[in-house]
């Protein structure tokens, strides 16, 4: 074989070896910072409900997860820009978000709801939240509604970088209320010491225009390969069991929301 040849050979071999790495491998982008959904344990490692159900998914598909942790408001530019596949953090499947990215069917589907003293009642946000301050996290679909719902009915929001602060300001006198999921807002403060006093308040704030159909995996425009695939082993981890026993790790009750959505 001539040099010429050799050369040919080698870059041949080279790509079928990379084009096999990216089958074998989805780079997944993670928050790690929104507990029980996703969070660092004491030792530094990723573990939390989407960490554990994307695992899943990697081995019902026979592919391996690599774990990318990222800000949420950095999410879509590091997908859009290819330094990740794909987005496993809670992200709500809305209007405005498809209109950049592609989605997988839902994986959960869970409101969103207030935080605030336990002895405040709210009947009407657009009312009753006038002239206070509403933490929610920067990027989120809560930020959206806030700042086109809640802000020009005179409330003033706050917005952090993780919900977890926004918690933080919250107990410490500094916000009024949270928006945010309720199963976030419930298992990561409610419930916690540092929610001592503190209650879910006011209706459920659900608007599909806003929040969509529940939570799903992010994927670039025109990723039908893959969104194909997690579909497909999202529906098999929902039939075989292994999705309401990693739920069931982490929730006494039923996120997954209802099935005709």
């Amino acid at each position: 074989m001539n040099t010429t040849g050799l050369l040919a050979t080698l870059a041949f071999c080279a790509a079928s070896t990379l084009a096999h790495a990216d089958d074998s491998t989805l780079r997944i982008g993670i928050e790690a910072a929104y507990p029980p959904f996703s969070f660092k344990t004491p030792e530094g490692e990723i573990s939390g409900f989407d960490y554990d159900i994307g695992n899943a998914l990697c081995d019902e598909m026979k592919i391996k997860c690599q774990w990318v942790v990222l800000a949420f408001d950095g999410m879509i530019p590091s997908l859009k820009v290819r330094k990740v596949d794909a987005i496993l953090s809670s992200m709500s499947i809305t209007p405005d978000r498809l209109k950049s990215v592609d989605f997988t069917k839902k994986y959960y589907h869970t409101p969103g709801k207030l935080a605030m003293k336990d002895d405040v009642v709210i009947n009407d946000p657009l009312l009753d939240l006038k002239g206070k301050k509403v933490g929610v996290q920067r990027a989120s679909t809560y930020d959206r509604f806030a700042t086109e719902q809640l802000a020009p009915a005179g409330v003033e929001v706050v917005r952090y970088s993780s919900q977890s602060e926004a918690s933080l300001d919250l107990a410490s006198g500094r916000l009024d209320a949270t928006l945010a999921d309720i199963v976030n807002t419930d298992e990561a403060f409610i419930k916690t010491p540092a929610g001592k006093g503190f209650a879910l308040v006011g209706p459920d704030i659900n608007d599909p225009s806003y929040f969509g159909r529940g939570a799903g995996i992010a994927l670039r425009k025109g990723d039908t390969a893959n969104a194909v695939r997690l579909n497909a082993a999202i529906d098999t981890l929902r039939t075989n069991g292994k999705y309401q026993q990693i739920m069931g790790k982490y929730f006494a009750y039923d996120i997954y929301g209802s099935t005709a959505e």
